[in-house]
């Protein structure tokens, strides 16, 4: 069974569907238990950093979440759900995250503007089994301000161009993670879900 986490967010709806049409089971869930249950992990997320965190907090999710990613259990985090990997945001001053990933969370350049909403290119920089099918270059959708800076530049699996050239996918062991939107992002989307769930499945 794969565990969506609910804190609150938005877009939990629309990764269930999408998961949900490639015929994979899936619940949408605030139980630790469920999660620490769970063969595979899915954190979306639309808001801010900060909010995320005490949702998590306050739901009592976050030490179940730590305990599945220590025990290399498939985690797929989208776009929030990469960010809080990290040690901290820049996002409301400086908000403490997992610190799962060491590095920063930053604002995108002053002069662009925020946030990066809509279609970009994903250069791949690795050969991964979340990427089969997916050309290098394949077009996803983003809806962010803030992007990721992995002290770890081997963690960096791909990078998009907008103002700055910023890391798009981190893939660490069991960790997948972007800050581009599958659910939003049509049949790329749906294959880079499916790539997921089934390599997370067979491990």
């Amino acid at each position: 069974m794969i565990a969506i986490v609910d804190y609150g967010a938005g877009n939990l709806r629309s990764v269930a569907r999408a998961i949900g049409k490639l015929g994979y089971p899936a619940t949408v869930t605030q139980s630790s238990g469920d999660i620490l249950a769970a063969q595979a992990i899915i954190l979306p997320g639309v808001g801010a950093a900060a909010d995320t965190m005490r949702s998590l907090k306050r739901l009592g999710l976050v030490e179940p979440l730590l305990e599945v990613i220590r025990e290399d259990r498939p985690y797929l985090g989208i776009c929030l759900g990469l960010q809080i990997l990290l040690t901290a945001s820049e996002e409301g001053g400086h908000c403490p995250c997992l610190g799962v990933v060491p590095g920063m969370v930053r604002h995108l350049p002053v002069g662009l503007k925020v946030p990066h909403m809509g279609w970009n290119q994903v250069e791949t920089l690795i050969d991964h089994r979340v990427f089969d099918g997916i050309p290098r270059g394949t077009n996803f959708y983003f809806v962010h301000s803030y992007f990721v800076d992995p002290l770890d530049r081997s963690v960096v699996a791909a990078e998009t161009e907008y103002g700055v050239r910023f890391c798009s996918v981190v893939i660490r062991s069991n960790l997948v993670a972007t800050q581009f939107h599958p659910e939003k992002s049509g049949e790329a989307g749906l294959r880079f879900f499916d790539n997921f769930c089934r390599w997370a499945l067979e491990r």
